[in-house]
């Protein structure tokens, strides 16, 4: 059997913008079409794995919670990264981020993108 296609999503934006959404919802696809999704949040794209943050929200009315949208990259067995200097600056340590959430660099995810995975930006 063939490996499964493999997708990075970078999400860099926060609860202030609707990209964030967006980046879930490919992600979801992505998941959807049976690809082995990792997701790589900088910025403020970190704050989505924040304990506690996604117990609400929802920034496009059409689309799940992304919470409910996190919950089914985490199910598929799909990687969620947080980039340590991005998580850092704003006072989060590993204990402070959801189960099942890695502190990685960018190596980290470079190393996926280097095993053939397509990336997209948010």
């Amino acid at each position: 059997m063939a490996d499964k296609k493999k997708l990075v999503v970078i999400v860099t934006n926060g609860a202030d913008n609707e990209r964030s959404s967006v980046a879930w919802s490919v992600a979801n696809g992505g998941v959807a079409s049976g690809m082995e999704v990792t997701m790589f949040l900088v910025s403020s794209g970190v704050d989505w794995v924040r304990k506690g943050a996604l117990e609400h929200a929802r920034l496009n009315p059409l689309d799940p919670t992304i919470g409910e949208m996190v919950k089914t990259v985490t199910d598929s067995g799909g990687k969620i990264l947080v980039c340590p200097p991005c998580a850092g600056v704003r006072g989060y340590e590993q204990d402070d981020l959801m189960d099942g959430v890695t502190l990685a660099g960018s190596v980290a995810m470079l190393d996926v993108v280097q095993q053939g995975a397509e990336a997209i930006t948010f």
